[in-house]
């Protein structure tokens, strides 16, 4: 028989056993921009921003399996409720905190069931660059709305660094050319922060530093909901060529 005590440990020791595995993810980066939203990440192997619904995109940093379980479990959400009830009733708060949300709870409460190794950042695309929305889902189930930006990475220390770093750049609408330069170093930091646990601010240069270096063995991802565009699908990965003049610059 479980005491009080007990769950609360075994609680605990699941949530440092998680914490332990993310530690050396690769860190998403959300900026809303004047005329659309994006999410940057590095990537090894698979992709890391996927599309979610027409105005929703996904990334997530963990175990690849719970990964795709949470992209597959937000799509398929999405889907029956925009055909139930509209696709404007399809939103990143519905999606997150009535589809997500209550199953990796229910999963990382029950000592009987493997809890989720993920955290996962969602960005919702509107009109305007003051309307845009932001959402990270953490592996318990706990997730906080965002506006203007978000990141999810590695430690708690490393979000830290790197949101202060986009506070300190991101004064006002940024276009995309400077928002992808600030993403940049954002996610260095963040990486760096993340690997060097005793170090409270990471300088700009030693994120560049740390970005160049992991550039040699991954591959730059950049995700874009696009507020303005001809196409009917709003998202689009934004091709190689057209990022090698930010990492020639970096």
């Amino acid at each position: 028989m479980l005491t009080p005590y007990d769950f609360q440990e075994n609680l605990q020791q699941r949530a440092q056993y998680i914490r332990n595995r993310l530690r050396l993810g690769s860190p998403v980066i959300g900026i809303s921009y004047d005329v659309g939203v994006m999410l940057l990440a590095l990537k090894r192997r698979g992709r890391k921003v996927y599309e979610i619904y027409d105005r929703l995109m996904f990334s997530a940093i963990g175990n690849q399996a719970d990964v795709e379980n949470l992209r597959l479990a937000a799509i398929d959400f999405s889907h029956q409720e925009g055909f139930v009830r509209s696709p404007d009733d399809v939103t990143i708060q519905r999606v997150v905190g009535f589809a997500l949300s209550p199953a990796l709870k229910k999963a990382f409460g029950d000592p009987l069931t493997t809890p989720f190794v993920a955290r996962a950042l969602f960005a919702e695309l509107h009109e305007t660059p003051e309307r845009d929305q932001f959402y990270t889902l953490n592996y318990d189930g706990e997730f906080l709305p965002y506006e203007r930006f978000a990141v999810i990475g590695g430690t708690n220390s490393a979000e830290e660094q790197a949101t202060r770093y986009l506070e300190a750049q991101l004064s006002s609408t940024p276009s995309f050319e400077t928002s992808v330069a600030i993403a940049l170093t954002a996610w260095g930091i963040a990486y760096e922060a993340a690997q060097q646990e005793d170090i409270d601010t990471v300088s700009e240069e030693a994120g560049r530093n740390r970005l160049r270096e992991m550039l040699n063995e991954a591959q730059l991802e950049l995700g874009v909901l696009e507020r303005q565009t001809l196409r009917e699908n709003r998202f689009r990965l934004v091709p190689q060529e057209q990022l090698e003049p930010f990492l020639r610059r970096l």
